[in-house]
This record gives structure tokens, C-alpha cells and sequence, in this order.
């Protein structure tokens, strides 16, 4: 193993400083010394702790710890490589370094922040006529990913949209009182609320559950009906 001093002093007048700079630079780190205790270091006399010996290899340029410090790094790609041999390596990094092929994947770290959603009180199939009156709703830190068009949610009341949907599942919903046949929307239908797909057919409109032990329900033209909304989907 080398001489921290040595090393430590070899570095620092190859990049003609002196060693009041170099306490004037460890201020920057929050290592505050006096230019004494870096002679001490270079003289043998004393050490520098770690995280004043990793703040000294940035300030003089040191990368590669182990062979400052320690000798051949056994695992140092060009240890057996001349100059030449090691100039052609790090051409070929640069021309890696241009190949998209070949750059390192990144991943942005965000910030995620709740949403405040609109949650209604009562489940569908017990609803009423008023259901999307603010009365009915609570509003609720939502963690969870939310579609981007959704306005409020509504918990499902029993398994009649099973296997896709579940009895006690908190599903999102656009508000809007137009859909488009095989849509999944919010209804009220005399007297009730109902989370169902809505169909048109030739012989007339339906609530359609997706659970085929239940039947269609059919809106007729004497129906209470009114469309809540649609499932909200990204």
C-alpha cells in the first residue's frame, strides 16, 4: 500500500497548489482544516479521515483510488494494454457513446403526488336521481393512478359486472350524459343506480351486466333514465 502523504503531495504540485488551497477548496465539502494538518498529511504525521480523503481524490483529480493508493488494480481493463492500446479503447468508448444502441437507460425519478378526487357517498345499484350532487360526494386523497378524464369515483355494490369488476371495487367515472352503445357507463333507472354496459339494439336498449347469470335490463320509453357517465379509461 502507498503513502497517503506521498501520494497526497505528488497530486497536488502536479496541479501546482498549495496547500492553503487545498483548505480553501475542503471548505466546499464542509471540511473545515488549516493548511497545517495538510502538511501533517503530506510529512506522515497524521491521516485524513475518509470523507476528507474522498473530498482531497476529487479536489486533485485522483479516479482511480485503488491504484493511488493501493497499487495494480487487478481489475483494471488495461493493466495489460501499452498507451497505444489504451488510446484505441477509448476511441472505440466514444464511438459506442455515439451509438444509441448503446447508451445507458436512465430512468426519471417523479414526484408523485396525490389527487384530490370527488368519491360518491353511496354505492351504484343505491343511488338515486340526485346522485351526482355535490351532497353525495366526499372528496378523497386518491394515491392510486387515476385515468386522466376521470371526475369522480363510485364503489360497486355486488358482482353482477364480475369477472372484470369487483363487488366493493372503486371504479372511475367521466361525466356525460352521451354514450356510444357497448360503452360501460353510471345510470340511474327508476329509482336506482346502476354501473352497467349500455347497449342499442334493434329491439331496444339495455343495461347489460357482464356477469351472465343476470339478465338485460331493458330501458323502455316510459322508463326514469339518465346517463351519469362512462367509465373512465386513459
Amino acid at each position: 500500500m502507498k503513502n497517503i502523504g506521498e501520494v497526497i503531495a505528488f497530486h497536488r504540485k502536479n496541479k501546482k497548489i498549495s496547500q492553503i488551497d487545498i483548505a480553501t477548496e475542503l471548505e466546499k465539502y464542509d471540511i473545515h482544516i488549516k493548511n497545517a494538518a495538510v502538511s501533517a498529511w503530506e510529512k506522515r504525521n497524521s491521516i485524513p479521515s475518509a470523507d476528507t480523503l474522498l473530498a482531497l481524490c476529487e479536489i486533485l483529480g485522483i479516479n482511480d483510488i485503488y491504484t493511488e493508493f493501493i497499487g495494480e488494480n487487478p481489475n483494471d481493463p488495461f493493466k495489460d494494454l501499452n498507451e497505444e492500446g489504451v488510446k484505441k479503447v477509448l476511441d472505440y468508448i466514444e464511438l459506442l457513446k455515439k451509438t444509441e444502441d448503446y447508451q445507458k437507460q436512465t430512468a426519471e425519478i417523479v414526484e408523485f403526488k396525490p389527487r384530490i378526487m370527488k368519491v360518491a357517498l353511496l354505492p351504484a345499484s343505491a343511488g338515486t336521481g340526485y346522485f351526482i350532487d355535490d351532497e353525495n360526494f366526499d372528496e378523497v386523497e386518491i394515491y392510486d393512478q387515476v385515468p386522466r378524464k376521470a371526475t369522480f369515483g363510485v364503489y360497486l355494490d355486488g358482482d353482477s359486472m364480475e369477472p372484470r369488476f369487483k363487488d366493493e371495487q372503486l371504479v372511475w367515472i367521466e361525466q356525460t350524459d352521451c354514450l356510444d352503445s357497448g360503452d360501460i357507463g353510471l345510470f340511474y333507472l327508476d329509482g336506482k343506480t346502476y354501473f352497467k354496459k349500455y347497449i342499442v339494439k334493434s329491439a331496444g336498449t339495455f343495461l347489460l351486466s357482464l356477469n351472465a347469470k343476470y339478465k338485460p335490463i331493458p330501458i323502455s320509453e316510459y322508463s326514469s333514465f339518465k346517463i351519469f357517465g362512462k367509465l373512465a379509461i386513459d
